[in-house]
C-alpha cells in the first residue's frame, strides 16, 4: 500500500511539474558557449571538505535554524551538473514554510521516492531558494557553461538550498547572470521570474506575443512574485491593475502599474468591480480574493483566474501522500467545471517551476533595463535569522537578500585554477590518447 502511495502521488506531481514547465519551453537557449568534456569531479573537494551552511535539523520556528561549517560540499554526480560558489541568496515566503513543515511529505517523496518505505529523514535541510554566483565545476556533458561564469538560478524545493557556500544545480536549471546586475540584485529575481512564468505563461496563457493590451489584474502586487510581473508584463505590452496598501503605491506605479487599489480603504471588491473587465487574475492573496475575483474575468472570452495560493500543499500534509493529492486534485476539478459553465472563465493553479532557459529571456530583459532588481532589504550570511524575521513582519516591498560571499573573495579564484587545472589535464589526457590511437 504504501508503494501504491507512492507512485500515485510522485505521477501526480510530475504531471503538475511537466504542466507548469510547458509552455516556457519555448523560450530557448541560443549562442551558449560550450565548455571542454571533463571527468566527473569536484574541485572544492581538494581544498576542503566541508563548507559554511545554515540549516534546520527540525521543523519550528526561526529558532530551529543552525549554523554549521561542518556540511560536506555537493558533489556534481551525474554528467548534466554544474556546481556554484554562492555569493548571494535570497529568501522567499516558501522558505518560512518550508522552515514550519510546509509541504514536507510531497516533497520528501520527491527528493526520494522511495522514502516512504524507509524511516530515514530528510534533515539537515538547506534552506534558501534562489542563487547567485560563480560556477566552479562541471560535469563532463555540461555545454552551456564553463568554470568562472557568473550564474543565477532558482532552487527547487526537493533540493538542498542556497544558504551555503556551495550549491548543486543541473545546467537547465541554470542560467548566465544579467550582466548589469551585482550578485545582490541578481539574487533577487529567479524563484520569482521562474514562479510568475509558469503562472502567467502555462496557466495564464500569456506570451510575449499575445499580451499587448491585456488587461491583468495581480493581487498582492508589492511582494517578489508581484514586482516582477508588474514588469514583465509592462515589457509585454499589457495594462496592468494592482492591489497593494497605500504605502506601496509609489513603488508599483514606479515599476509601470497603469492602476493601483489600496486594499487597506475600503470594499476592495466594490472598487475593482467598477473598472473594466480582465483577461488574466494573478492571484497571489488567496483566501477571500478567490470569492470575488471570478466576477472580475471578461465572461465567455477564455478569461483566466490563476492563483499561487493552492491547497495541495497543505493537504498532503494533514490527510497524507495518497488522500491529499486525490482532494486537491478533486477541488481544482469542481471549481474548474463550475467556473467555466456558469459564465465561460477557467480556474487554474500556478506553481513554481525550474527553468534555466525562461531565466535567460527574462537575463536578456533586465540587460535592456525593462526588469529591474527590487530588493528591500539586505543582510549578511552571519544573520540570516534575522532575515527571516524580517520576512516575516509581511508587507514586502521586493525581497530579503542574503550576501553569502563578498564579491572580491580569494577562495573562488582558488577553486577556479584547480578547476582549470582539472580542464588542462583532461585535454592533455584527450591528445594523448588520439596520438596513441
Amino acid at each position: 500500500m504504501a508503494s501504491v502511495r507512492a507512485m500515485a502521488s510522485t505521477s501526480l506531481l510530475c504531471l503538475i511539474n511537466a504542466k507548469a514547465a510547458g509552455s516556457i519551453k519555448t523560450l530557448s537557449r541560443a549562442g551558449c558557449s560550450v565548455c571542454f568534456r571533463r571527468n566527473l569531479s569536484s574541485s572544492p573537494s581538494r581544498l576542503q571538505s566541508c563548507m559554511s551552511a545554515w540549516v534546520i535539523d527540525q521543523y519550528g520556528t526561526n529558532g530551529v535554524l543552525r549554523y554549521t561549517e561542518e556540511v560536506t560540499i555537493p558533489t556534481i554526480n551525474s554528467a548534466s551538473e554544474v556546481m556554484i560558489k554562492v555569493y548571494a541568496a535570497s529568501l522567499n515566503p516558501l522558505d518560512v514554510s518550508m522552515r514550519g513543515g510546509y509541504g514536507a511529505k510531497l516533497m520528501k517523496l520527491r527528493r526520494d521516492p522511495f522514502s516512504v518505505m524507509s524511516a530515514d529523514n530528510e534533515f539537515p535541510l538547506i534552506l534558501g531558494r534562489d542563487v547567485s554566483g560563480v560556477v566552479v565545476d562541471c560535469g563532463s556533458e555540461v555545454t552551456h557553461f564553463t568554470p568562472g561564469d557568473e550564474v543565477w538560478a532558482a532552487v527547487p524545493p526537493w533540493k538542498q538550498g542556497s544558504l551555503a557556500e556551495f550549491v548543486t544545480l543541473t545546467e537547465y536549471e541554470v542560467s548566465h547572470k544579467p550582466k548589469l546586475l551585482s550578485h545582490i540584485e541578481a539574487a533577487s529575481i529567479p524563484y520569482v521570474a521562474n514562479t510568475a512564468l509558469s503562472a502567467l505563461v502555462n496557466a495564464g496563457g500569456l506570451c510575449r506575443d499575445n499580451a499587448s493590451n491585456k488587461r491583468v489584474l495581480i493581487t498582492g502586487g508589492s511582494g517578489g512574485v508581484g514586482t516582477f510581473s508588474i514588469q514583465l508584463l509592462k515589457a509585454w505590452g499589457a495594462h496592468v491593475t494592482v492591489t497593494c496598501s497605500q504605502n506601496a503605491e509609489g513603488l508599483v506605479r514606479g515599476l509601470g502599474a497603469d492602476e493601483v487599489v489600496d486594499y487597506t480603504a475600503g470594499d476592495i471588491a466594490e472598487k475593482l468591480e467598477t473598472m473594466d473587465k480582465f483577461d488574466v487574475v494573478l492571484d497571489g492573496v488567496g483566501g477571500d480574493t478567490e470569492e470575488y475575483a471570478m466576477g472580475l474575468l471578461k465572461p465567455w472570452s477564455g478569461a483566466k483566474y490563476v492563483t499561487l495560493v493552492t491547497p495541495l500543499l497543505l493537504n498532503t500534509d494533514s490527510m497524507g501522500l495518497l488522500d491529499g493529492t486525490l482532494h486537491a486534485g478533486f477541488t481544482l476539478h469542481s471549481k474548474a467545471i463550475q467556473n467555466i459553465l456558469s459564465n465561460g472563465v477557467f480556474y487554474r493553479w500556478g506553481f513554481y517551476a525550474p527553468d534555466g532557459p525562461a531565466l535567460d529571456e527574462v537575463s536578456r530583459l533586465v540587460d535592456a533595463g525593462k526588469i529591474l532588481p527590487v530588493v528591500e532589504a539586505q543582510f549578511p550570511f552571519t544573520q540570516v535569522p534575522q532575515a527571516f524575521q524580517k520576512l516575516e513582519q509581511g508587507h514586502a516591498r521586493g525581497k530579503t537578500v542574503v550576501r553569502v560571499t563578498e564579491e572580491d573573495d580569494e577562495q573562488t579564484e582558488e577553486l577556479l585554477q584547480s578547476s582549470r587545472l582539472d580542464t588542462a589535464e583532461s585535454e592533455q589526457e584527450v591528445q594523448e590518447t588520439a596520438k596513441q590511437n
